[in-house]
Parts: structure tokens; C-alpha cells; sequence
């Protein structure tokens, strides 16, 4: 199986609601589709979003880095050799980590479809079956409410709740939600970096001082300062979760040798697609750290590449916030992973199983 051809396409889905966080807002998701062609007839889907604040990537510099810098190498290759075709992606060019995973999740996938089997048995198994968080908005206290008791209505045990835009508010949103689902639900707080060290410090111990226990905190303060991370996790009770400050197996060494947080939030967009994804598990397995995974506001297709990993490694992937294609109005796409709410499941489907994808555009004519 050589490959021929590397095309893009555009998705776009609609969301139930819109998506809203400390950093931005979202109406719908918007991912660039990557179609890997062989020689045998086979084709390897992969996809990423535009995430400039987080990544730096946009639709533009994704296809760019791709087709100018990913693609040349390539082009010829087999997939039986996939250790040297993720090298050949990572060394291609610095950073444009969304870039990167796109390919190889398209890569990952053909291997798959090589091997006549699903991905996560190639990485080494474990039960197709996961559950998955959902992310609660920032917003009204009373909205944040109503959507925290509907997500627990629709069975998601577990409420990843945005905050991270006013301190005060932000600890009043959680006491309002913690007292509307009581025991029915674990509460994760994302403050997406919207906190100093002593703010984060000040909302925690309020928090726990008024008996509302969290499963952790994401990202409480901005993504380059592990010493403001580190002066939180020494500092309070609540599990601290780094998910910025983390892109690859690099500063996760980083975070472990200074301590700096509790749990590594693992996303293919970050890491540069499965390969490193897999390394940073394996190093968090390691030391004892546990992970979560985690995905960008994306289609089902990346989602899909990442419930992978995440049965794989189900040792150390003790959290999963894979909710992407569940805040979506429908989903376009015919895969091997079956989205229903919080649970999750994986078929016996060769690869990610994509047999279609709806309404998939040309993307030829996007600008960086």
C-alpha cells in the first residue's frame, strides 16, 4: 500500500448551542479534512480545526504546511513503514501541530485498513467502550444551570464547566452548579488560562472551603507559566490538570521533573497527532501521573483517532473529555466509533472506519 495522492476537504457542522469559553466563541465546528490516497484504492482520513489561540494554526497555514512541507515527503512512501512516516511528518517542519495530526491520523487509519483491523488493537487493545465528559459553557449562572442539570438529564456523570472570565462569578457559577446536581455528577473547572496563580489559589481554597469537591482544575493560569502552575498545585487540594502548558513529551518531562501538576490532558492537536499522543502516555505511566484526553472543538473524524488512543491506554487515561461530536447538531460522518451522549463505543470497523462523510467541501480556495 504506497502512497499516491494527499487531497483536503472542509467540513462544517453546526452546534446545538454556542460554544463559549475565557479565550473565544464558537457557532459551528469547522475542520479541514485530509484524504490520504494509495495505490490499492484505500483512503486514510485524518482532520483538524482552526485553533489559533490555542495552536497557532488556521485553515490556511494547515493546508499549507501540508502540501508545501508534509506532502513531498510522502508521496511514494508505504504505509508498513509507519515509525519512519510519522518521523518523516514530524521533522517536515517546526511546530504546526494540528498539521501534523491531521496526516497522521490519516496514516494511523490506512495502517489500520492495512492490518484488516481497528486502530486501538494495533496500539494494543483494551474494551472498545468509554464514557465521555461534556463541556458546560461559560455564561449566566442561571444558563450554566440549566445546561449542567439537562447534560446530567441526557446521563453524562461527569461536567467539564468553563470558567475563568471574572473570579468572583466564576466561583459563584460553580457553588450554583455543585448545589443543582449535588452527588449526581463529578465537576471539572476549565479556566482555559484565565486566572494568576493567586486568583486560582483564592477560587480553589473558596471553593473547597464550601464543601464543593472537584475532580480538577484545567489550566488555571496562562500555558508558559509552570511556575505559577506549580504554585497552585502545591497550594490546594483540588487536582491540578496542565492542558496548554502541555503540547509534547518535551514539557511533559518538564512538568513531571518540577511538579507542577497533578494530571497531563493529552490532545492530538497539541502533540502532533498519535504517535507523540501515545509517547506522552507512556511517560505519564511512567511517573505514576495520570492523563486525560481531551480533543479541540472537531469533527468526529480526529474525535474518532483519539477515542483510539484513549482505549489503548485506558491504564493511564483515567478521564476522557472526548465531547465534540455531542455538542454537535448531527454528525456528518460514517466511522467505526459510535457517538451516543457520554458513552462512547468502538466497532471492529479496519482503521477509524470511515465509509462517508456528509456535505464535505473543496477547500482549495481557503487563505492562510
Amino acid at each position: 500500500m504506497k502512497i499516491t495522492d494527499i487531497r483536503f476537504g472542509m467540513l462544517r457542522v453546526p452546534l446545538k448551542t454556542p460554544f463559549k469559553t475565557a479565550l473565544r466563541s464558537v457557532e459551528q465546528v469547522e475542520d479541514v479534512v485530509v484524504m490520504v490516497h494509495t495505490d490499492t484504492g484505500h483512503v486514510g482520513h485524518g482532520s483538524a480545526p482552526a485553533t489559533a489561540v490555542i495552536t497557532g494554526d488556521t485553515h490556511g497555514s494547515i493546508m499549507a504546511a501540508i502540501s508545501g512541507h508534509i506532502v513531498p515527503r510522502l508521496v511514494g512512501q508505504h504505509i508498513a513503514n509507519l515509525n519512519h512516516l510519522t518521523q518523516l511528518v514530524q521533522g517536515a517542519i517546526e511546530r504546526n501541530t494540528s498539521a501534523k495530526a491531521a496526516v497522521e491520523i490519516a496514516l494511523y487509519d490506512l495502517w489500520g485498513q492495512l492490518h484488516g483491523a481497528p486502530l486501538y488493537r494495533l496500539l494494543g487493545g483494551g474494551d472498545p467502550a468509554i464514557t465521555t465528559d461534556i463541556t458546560i459553557s461559560v455564561d449566566y449562572i442561571d444558563k450554566m444551570v440549566s445546561d449542567a442539570l439537562a447534560a446530567v438529564d441526557r446521563g453524562f456523570e461527569s461536567l467539564k464547566i468553563k470558567v475563568g472570565k471574572d473570579i468572583g462569578l466564576d466561583i459563584e457559577r460553580t457553588k450554583a452548579i455543585h448545589a443543582a446536581v449535588g452527588g449526581r455528577a463529578l465537576l471539572r473547572l476549565d479556566a482555559n488560562q484565565g486566572w494568576t496563580p493567586k486568583q486560582a489559589v483564592f477560587a480553589l481554597q473558596a471553593l473547597e472551603d464550601a464543601g464543593v469537591k472537584l475532580d480538577l482544575v484545567e489550566q488555571p493560569v496562562k500555558a508558559r507559566d509552570l511556575e505559577g502552575m506549580r504554585y497552585v498545585t502545591e497550594r490546594v487540594n483540588t487536582p491540578v490538570m496542565a492542558d496548554e502548558s502541555v503540547f509534547g513529551p518535551r514539557e511533559v518531562i518538564e512538568l513531571i521533573r518540577m511538579g507542577a501538576a497533578d494530571i497531563v490532558n493529552i490532545k492530538l492537536m497539541k502533540s502532533g497527532g498519535i504517535s507523540n499522543a501515545v509517547r506522552i502516555a507512556d511517560l505519564c505511566s511512567l511517573y505514576g501521573i495520570e492523563c486525560m484526553i481531551g480533543c479541540m472543538l472537531e469533527s468526529s473524524i480526529g474525535v474518532a483517532a483519539a477515542v483510539h488512543v484513549a482505549v489503548a491506554k485506558a491504564d493511564v487515561i483515567t478521564r476522557v473529555d472526548l465531547d465534540g461530536p455531542s455538542l454537535c447538531r448531527h454528525d456528518p460522518v460514517a466511522s467505526g466509533v459510535r457517538f451516543n451522549d457520554a458513552e462512547i463505543r468502538v466497532t471492529d470497523a479496519p482503521g477509524l472506519g470511515i465509509r462517508g462523510i456528509e456535505d464535505l467541501a473543496a477547500a482549495h480556495d481557503l487563505a492562510a
